[in-house]
């Protein structure tokens, strides 16, 4: 069956998140999902592949860096898709971190133009 449950989640369960990017990984996840873009199977391969990745580079597994994974596995599925190629999402991705070095703790994130030329 193609179809998760509204929350992937074991009954009862709730999500995790340490921080508000993992809750935004998760639902970004789930809209993709929604929207068509990859069927279930096609996510929790995708996922599955990145942990076991990350495994035998030394994740230790537990648990702080679980939703890197997700960002991992939604960029795979994205350039897969040909939506973005990994060019433009590593151009993205380094935007962002330039955004957030550059803005005081509590403050929001605001991209530039220049943070995408770095």
């Amino acid at each position: 069956m193609n179809t998760p449950p509204a929350n992937p989640f074991s009954a009862g369960e709730r999500p995790q998140f340490r921080e508000p990017w993992e809750a935004d990984a998760f639902a970004l996840a789930m809209t993709l999902y929604q929207r068509g873009l990859f069927t279930w199977p096609e996510w929790t391969a995708a996922l599955a592949a990145e942990i076991k990745h990350a495994q035998q580079h030394g994740d230790p597994d537990t648990g702080e860096t679980y939703y890197r994974h997700w960002l991992a596995a939604l960029e795979t599925l994205v350039a897969a898709k040909g939506i973005a190629d990994t060019g433009r999402l590593a151009r993205t991705r380094d935007a962002w971190s330039r955004a957030a070095a550059r803005t005081p703790h509590g403050e929001p994130i605001v991209l530039r133009t220049e943070d995408f030329t770095g």
